[in-house]
């Protein structure tokens, strides 16, 4: 499988960087994202981010609560470009499937980012109110739910043979901890992993030896060793 790898940032001058790299096949962000980056108006901060990344695909979160200002806002976005994907939640705050603003945004022809998806039983109830048409990501939380010390790979497996019967749907593996969650990925034939940067270099820098490994690592400890003048 060949797994796309999208990069998972909001700031400006890391998405400079990564759209030139060719390994990078588009782009993440949320909220979260966007705050750690210093964005005070949403909607001027994504137009800035849109200038930069032009011809790759990026997603764009609604912040609403309820489904009318999720569908309003998604409208919204959906507007700023033809490369934008509306990222929607699978729930609301309090709990709420957003089935009704998934299938309004579906409905017309939105591409859409189904977001903080944990299990197959999640990816099933998108998959019944979505089109066969319209581009639709559905985003499992992978290294979220390993960190409570959950095996998130059952659930991706699940969502993956469901989401076979539609062209449409791709599965992306998110909350990356590790570079070989990519290789994980690939394995499960995942259609996308997004990648926060500092682990997109190492990925990039694949294929040591694990002799090569070996002889680095001591020489890192050697290093420091002689820099702390340690003696027995």
């Amino acid at each position: 499988m060949n797994t796309k790898i999208f990069c998972d940032i909001a700031d400006i001058d890391t998405i400079k960087k990564f759209n030139k790299k060719k390994i990078v096949k588009g782009f993440t962000t949320n909220p979260s994202l966007m705050r750690k980056a210093g964005a005070k108006d949403y909607k001027s901060y994504c137009k800035k981010i849109i200038k930069v990344c032009k011809n790759k695909p990026i997603s764009f979160e609604v912040f609403g609560d309820d489904s009318a200002s999720m569908i309003k806002q998604g409208l919204n976005i959906s507007m700023w470009a033809n490369n934008i994907y509306v990222k929607v939640p699978v729930i609301n705050s309090k709990n709420k499937f957003t089935g009704e603003v998934i299938k309004e945004l579906n409905k017309k022809g939105i591409k859409l980012n189904i977001t903080a998806v944990y299990t197959s039983n999640q990816t099933k109830k998108i998959l019944k109110v979505i089109n066969k048409k319209t581009k639709v990501i559905i985003s499992i939380f992978a290294g979220r739910a390993a960190d409570t010390g959950k095996d998130p790979i059952p659930e991706f497996k699940k969502s993956i043979k469901m989401a076979k019967k539609f062209k449409n749907v791709e599965i992306l593996w998110a909350s990356v901890r590790e570079p070989y969650n990519y290789l994980q990925s690939k394995q499960l034939g995942c259609h996308i992993i997004t990648i926060p940067p500092a682990i997109i270099e190492k990925i990039e820098k694949f294929g040591k030896t694990f002799n090569q490994l070996t002889n680095e690592t001591v020489k890192a400890f050697l290093s420091d060793s002689k820099k702390s003048r340690f003696k027995i």
